[in-house]
């Protein structure tokens, strides 16, 4: 088993992602609400105190102020069907600000959903 994490840059999407991982009969997501680094540290700071923030603020989109990071835990088979789900729906892994994915094992865990089975 493994736990996907995707931290999902366009909240906006949020809806229609786990419509979609419902519709492929994939359950059991957690939610939280999250922000990243140099958007904190923007809110926080001048950019003489951290000059690098000046030229990250000209990247950062200026109306969207936080992120979703989704937990789930998978069957390993389940993962590259859930990455095309995210980039059928969000955006292309590869594009900027579509976000994030990554995997960790895990090797015990009790109490999972299944739809179907």
């Amino acid at each position: 088993m493994k736990l996907l994490v995707y931290v999902l840059s366009q909240p906006d999407k949020l809806d229609t992602l786990l419509a979609a991982l419902a519709a492929q009969k994939i359950c059991g997501a957690t939610v939280l609400e999250g922000r990243g680094m140099a958007r904190h540290l923007s809110h926080l700071h001048d950019t003489d105190e951290i000059p690098i923030l000046g030229s990250l603020r000209s990247f950062l989109n200026p109306d969207v102020v936080e992120s979703n990071i989704i937990f789930m835990i998978l069957e390993e088979e389940k993962i590259n069907q859930v990455i095309e789900v995210i980039e059928a729906t969000v955006a292309n892994l590869d594009d900027a600000d579509s976000g994030i994915v990554f995997t960790i094992p895990v090797d015990f865990a009790k109490g999972l959903c299944s739809i179907g089975s």
